[in-house]
């Protein structure tokens, strides 16, 4: 049987790679049972489920689909680097990366960062709306993360709190 939709294939097989990854690596930690949950239930639950989803998208492309297979286009490779750089920004900034020299930037920087560089993903994005964004985004999450749920972690950069 040919796939008709490669799409559908192709994402219902990374969902099950994914869900199985993670039912399988929570499997490090104690599961325990639905009455007495350990730390590895809701992580393999969650695996087990993904990997489901993705069964059930994997044999639904095998069944549907257009008229030309729906075909898989070419990678956004800008925006894939973009989003990811905007991530491993983030984490660097946000705590730091002694071996790499870099102090840690604190929170609110590490949110503007991570707004501006995800905004270059495209193309006909505006330095106003990303600041915008930016500021109500690190408002938000100081509220909630630090105000709200007293989380410890560095708010403004290392340096300037010395």
């Amino acid at each position: 049987m040919f796939m008709k939709s490669q799409k559908d294939f192709y994402s219902g097989l990374m969902f099950v790679v994914v869900g199985s990854a993670f039912a399988v690596g929570a499997q490090n930690y104690e599961v325990g049972e639905a009455a007495r949950m350990g730390p590895g239930y809701f992580p393999t639950m969650l695996g087990v489920l993904l990997a489901l989803l993705g069964l059930g998208v994997l044999v639904r492309s095998l069944r549907h689909g257009g008229p030309d297979g729906d075909p898989i286009g070419a990678i956004a490779w800008r925006p894939l680097c973009f989003i990811i750089g905007a991530n491993l920004a983030f984490g660097a900034l946000l705590v730091g990366v002694p071996a790499l020299g870099i102090p840690a930037f604190g929170l609110i920087v590490s949110i503007y960062a991570l707004v501006f560089i995800a905004s270059m993903a495209r193309p006909q994005s505006s330095p106003v709306e990303s600041l915008v964004l930016a500021t109500l985004l690190a408002l938000l999450s100081y509220g909630a993360f630090v105000k709200l749920l007293s989380l410890q972690f560095p708010v403004w950069p290392q340096f300037l709190t010395q």
